[in-house]
């Protein structure tokens, strides 16, 4: 997204010389206040803010309406900025304050409605529920309403408007879109195939290797899961056909007393998001009424999303699952201006509203929108589709939800029983959660609703006239992939597939790699009596199953090329650890990419990249996940005796390539490092950066952002650094923003950390100082304790009822 505003510096012509005047008086104008008393309406009883000395919020109310007004109230205080900036840009209003340059964002997100979801899943909250959220935006309120706004306000010249339910509704739909990637899997499913034909395009998304490692072990017995209609089994096979910034993850895993030094479950959990600043993620701590809660909300979004309370820790990885569809329609305009669309012989009447877009300085332009029964019409979305076969989108998260009524159940659980009943009302996104309670119990559920198909299985777009290729349903959510105690005695989830082909239900095709999980297996197997210091060093883990197996395939080669052989020996003797100081592992990096693409350009052409993972807009969808599809055919080809991908079908052809995409790999790095292989180290093309949404404009880069960084692992690796295969040369768009381990033994000593800060204010003390603990394994206390708390306190603010 980034990448869409770096002309905005048009906008702040004139306007940076605000950075010329004095530190201490733009700490003054622009930092919240934190300590003493403030009179807020809106409460009932005093609540105490408290925050430490990390700037974390630890809030005390007298009752839940109170603690929940309190955590808007603080979320605005410290996000504000950030906050307005999300609901402009799901709302598709960003024109309004950065000018035409984000009007096609904008028109992106008024076809795609969230926004008017949201407005109608406001229509639904339940009444036990609506009060709280009601609550939460008067805090937010209550703040705005107090005139004391962030810099980046007065940089555009604007103030924010009141705060709303629908609001806060709004960003939970923007990330079920960040975690949905269907739909551009199917667009490039569908262009494989036009280019190569099914069975060849199949090829490329080989299925699993018999020591694949699943969610749910291999042999559960799914006898008690309701077997649905037989086409939708066929479905899992392999596609057929009827026709003819992604790259997200994250790590969970619980461990149960079996394999604990405590006796006790252990929980860990990092979920891996656009690394940015702010923070995607808030840290706060929650106590009023029966509540007690301690982890990371979104700020706008009242609750605590990932973390614990007195009795029960959870965590999320992306599930996955197919929830979106792309249906070709057959539209019609009549001579009275009617859109209509066509659907089991008969036409009829598309929802076509004509949005106004305002931009800044004044002008306004309209963006037609045309629903049909299936969703939103697409193709302007991205520009090979403009001109092309109308396509609309089906998606999970533009139907009615309660997501609040799902989030309250899980804050409340008293024990895991409890927790999975809460999970039933989860709608988008659809997560892998796993759970313990202090009771010694662990559980993994998939969540969220998957959609059941009359036909078909959603992995390229299907004819939406004909009535045969809608959705009938959702897997029921007893039917849903689960585990409570399983006999092993741990569960791991790493964004990879959660069942084998066993599984009755057809959950869908676009998943991560399984490395990470391999790997997590791997260090929990090596371990019996597992600690928080051994899980401390598993979230840094850098070593790729993956890098291995390519190492040692590069190992295996002969060559009487003096500089390829001085590589040759190196991957002979390397571990497959991505460390930002590893040679082998920029070789591993450069071959891989250079390797697909030489096996794969003469037959795809212009396809080759897209295959590695370039998505098919720079909007909000820059990287796909059809990237990971390569990892697992890659070695499938290099072992198969009878690849053709690989040229002729001996051993002799397959290793003249791998030398000749070794030989590129070496000359792109000598051309960029230096001949010695000793100046190739990973850190130096490998780098985070802490990017601000404003932060390409000069100087405020200066100000807002922070890095780049060398940094090791990438998207296979446990310490998840993803750039996007397509293009190495790029920062690290995606890592872990926010890591925790909670000890079901010891509640009042869980470990986490949110880099780059917990603040949104640039003047903060707290804006980027937890970047070095991030970099070097730190962790700090998840004060649970109120003496504690006190004994932390750096700040202390009172808010009075008036």
């Amino acid at each position: 997204m980034n990448r869409q505003f770096r002309k905005i510096g048009l906008v702040f012509a004139g306007l940076t010389s605000l950075a010329a005047g004095g530190y201490a008086y733009l700490r003054h104008t622009f930092l919240p206040q934190t300590s003493g008393t403030a009179q807020i309406k809106g409460i009932e009883d005093p609540v105490e803010v408290i925050r430490d000395r990390w700037g974390i919020p630890h809030i005390y109310a007298k009752n839940e309406m109170d603690l929940v007004f309190a955590q808007g109230f603080v979320h605005a205080q410290d996000r504000l900025w950030q906050m307005d900036f999300q609901r402009r840009l799901v709302a598709g209003r960003l024109a309004e304050i950065l000018g035409e340059v984000a009007l096609p964002l904008d028109r992106w997100m008024r076809i795609l409605g969230m926004r008017r979801a949201a407005t109608r899943d406001e229509q639904i909250i339940p009444d036990k529920i609506r009060g709280l959220i009601d609550a939460y935006t008067a805090g937010v309120n209550a703040w705005i309403n107090r005139g004391h706004y962030p810099i980046e306000f007065t940089l555009l010249r604007y103030q924010p408007e009141p705060w709303t339910v629908a609001d806060s509704l709004a960003w939970g739909k923007m990330m079920a879109w960040t975690l949905s990637v269907n739909w551009e899997s199917e667009l490039l499913r569908a262009q494989l195939i036009a280019r190569l034909g099914p069975e060849k395009a199949a090829e490329l998304e080989p299925e699993p290797d018999s020591n694949e490692p699943y969610v749910i072990p291999p042999g559960v017995d799914y006898s008690t899961v309701g077997h649905l209609a037989s086409d939708r089994a066929k479905a899992a096979r392999r596609f057929t056909g009827p026709a003819g910034e992604h790259g997200l993850g994250s790590n969970n895993w619980v461990l149960s007393g079996l394999h604990t030094a405590s006796g006790k479950p252990l929980l860990a959990n990092d979920m891996h998001l656009q690394m940015g600043i702010p923070a995607i993620w808030y840290e706060n701590h929650l106590v009023g009424g029966e509540l007690e809660l301690a982890g990371v909300s979104l700020p706008g979004v009242l609750g605590i999303i990932a973390g614990h309370n007195q009795h029960v820790a959870w965590g999320f990885t992306n599930g996955f699952p197919d929830v979106q569809d792309l249906y070709l329609e057959h539209l019609n305009r009549t001579e009275q201006g009617q859109v209509q669309y066509e659907y089991q012989g008969q036409w009829l009447d598309a929802e076509v509203l004509q949005e106004p877009i305002r931009i800044k300085g004044g002008q306004t332009v309209t963006q037609e929108v045309i629903i049909t029964r299936h969703g939103p019409i697409i193709n302007q979305l991205a520009p090979d589709l403009v001109g092309e076969t109308p396509l609309a989108l089906r998606w999970t998260a533009l139907d009615a939800e309660q997501l609040f009524t799902a989030l309250f159940g899980m804050n409340r659980a008293k024990n895991c029983l409890e927790f999975r009943e809460a999970l039933r009302s989860w709608g988008t996104p659809s997560q892998n959660t796993v759970y313990a309670d202090t009771q010694g119990n662990i559980a993994y559920n998939l969540t969220g609703r998957v959609p059941i198909r009359m036909r078909g299985d959603g992995r390229v777009p299907v004819p939406g006239w004909t009535g045969e290729y809608e959705w009938s349903g959702f897997i029921p959510f007893d039917e849903l992939p689960q585990l409570y105690n399983p006999p092993q005695g741990y569960i791991v989830t790493a964004n990879n597939r959660q069942v084998d082909h066993s599984y009755p239900n057809f959950l869908g095709s676009d998943y991560i790699s399984a490395n990470r999980a391999r790997r997590i297996k791997e260090l929990i197997e090596a371990n019996p009596k597992i600690d928080i210091a051994y899980i401390q060093r598993m979230h840094f883990d850098q070593v790729s199953p993956h890098a291995r197996t390519v190492g040692a395939l590069l190992g295996g080669l002969t060559t009487n090329d003096p500089e390829l052989k001085i590589v040759v020996e190196a991957m002979k003797k390397w571990d497959g650890n991505l460390s930002p100081a590893s040679p082998e592992a920029s070789v591993y990096e450069v071959f891989y990419r250079r390797l697909v693409l030489l096996l794969t350009s003469p037959r795809l052409g212009d396809l080759a990249i897209c295959y590695l993972g370039k998505g098919p807009t720079p909007i909000l969808a820059e990287t796909s996940i059809f990237g990971e599809r390569a990892f697992e055919w890659l070695l499938h080809e290099a072992s198969a005796q009878d690849s053709v991908w690989f040229g002729k079908m001996d051993g002799e052809s397959r290793d003249e390539l791998l030398r000749m995409a070794l030989r590129e790999a070496v000359d792109e790095l000598k051309g960029r490092f230096g001949a010695s292989m000793e100046n190739w180290s990973w850190g130096k093309q490998h780098k985070l950066r802490f990017a601000h949404t404003l932060g390409s404009v000069k100087p405020l880069n200066l100000l807002l952002n922070r890095g780049p960084y060398p940094v090791g692992g990438d998207g296979n690796t446990i310490w998840n650094t993803f750039t996007g295969y397509h293009d190495l040369a790029s920062d690290a768009v995606v890592g872990p923003p926010f890591r925790f381990i909670a000890d079901l033994g010891d509640l009042e000593h869980c470990q986490g950390l949110l880099a780059p800060g917990q603040s949104g204010h640039p003047f903060s003390k707290h804006y980027a100082d937890q970047i070095k603990a991030w970099f070097n394994r730190g962790y700090h206390p998840m004060i649970f304790n109120r003496q504690e708390v006190d004994k932390a306190t750096e700040a202390k603010l009172t808010l009075l009822p008036s």
